[in-house]
């Protein structure tokens, strides 16, 4: 199964958009899977529902940086590297859905945005919404950029 299609399940399950990339990823992270879910927890819905970056965005960029991301708090060199990366990776991801920010995402009105309750997981909620295609394509673009 690729990372996609494991995403895609995470999702369909009851994951939020961020919990689903990660968890996708989560043997490659040595991760288990309680803890991928609550690392990625708090940033569904754009960060708890205050839809700003998407969440499918920022579990990308968790996975990213754990696999990739710099560690020498001393070396410019190396930070500006790996912005470049993320900063690719977000370009590739808003290339292809339009945007990265999830109340961009959703088309979603002003006082549409900050409800913290989640939206229920039935049939209209899949039918509806674009989030599905957003996680399979953060979790491609990033099994793409990693592959490479």
């Amino acid at each position: 199964m690729t990372h996609e299609e494991k995403a895609l399940q995470y999702f369909t399950e009851g994951a939020n958009c961020a919990q689903a990339v990660v968890l996708a990823f989560k043997d490659e992270l040595g991760m288990d899977e309680k803890t991928a879910a609550r690392l990625a927890s708090s940033f569904g819905g754009g960060i708890g529902r205050l839809r700003e970056v998407c969440g499918a965005v920022s579990g990308m960029m968790m996975v990213y940086g754990l696999l990739k991301g710099y560690d020498d708090l001393k070396d410019p060199d190396a930070k500006k590297a790996h912005y470049a990366n993320v900063q690719a990776l977000a370009a590739k991801f808003r290339e292809e859905n339009g945007a990265i920010v999830c109340r961009e995402l959703l088309e979603l009105r002003k006082n549409e945005q900050n409800d913290p309750s989640p939206t229920p997981r039935d049939a209209k909620f899949f039918h509806s919404r674009p989030c599905m295609g957003f996680v399979q394509s953060a979790a491609r673009i990033l099994e793409e950029a990693l592959n490479e």
